[in-house]
């Protein structure tokens, strides 16, 4: 069981890992994809006068839109490991009923609302 949970706990780092550069790798898509002006020139970079590109802003929207998804995988396999482990000892332990109750939790989606807005407010105090 332990080799089981660990592997998951690694795939579960791995995946934190990936929605890192996920998120890294939209922000210098957005960056790269360049501006408007006002006369109808594309140019690169941020300038006086300037909005940001068509391409910008669909990838903007993009992540925004996706942002509940995204943080949903971390969680439910973390949720799921829990569940597992949690499950396991009341198994061990003979108590059915908890055993019962800890699976029973892990099945439910996790409350990815919450999870976004103390990461956000997180991120606004180290800035």
């Amino acid at each position: 069981m332990r080799s089981v949970i660990s592997r998951v706990r690694k795939a579960a780092d791995d995946m934190d890992t990936g929605i890192g550069l996920y998120g890294r790798s939209v922000q210098g898509a957005m960056e790269a994809a360049g501006t408007l002006s006002l006369g109808g020139e594309s140019t690169g970079g941020s300038g006086s006068g300037r909005a940001a590109g068509l391409v910008a802003v669909a990838l903007g929207q993009f992540a925004e839109d996706t942002e509940k998804d995204v943080a949903f995988l971390p969680l439910r396999a973390s949720d799921s490991a829990n569940g597992a482990i949690e499950a396991t000892n009341a198994y061990l332990a003979g108590d059915l009923e908890q055993a019962w109750n800890a699976q029973h939790h892990a099945t439910l989606p996790p409350d990815v609302t919450a999870f976004l807005e103390k990461a956000r407010k997180k991120a606004d105090g180290k800035r």
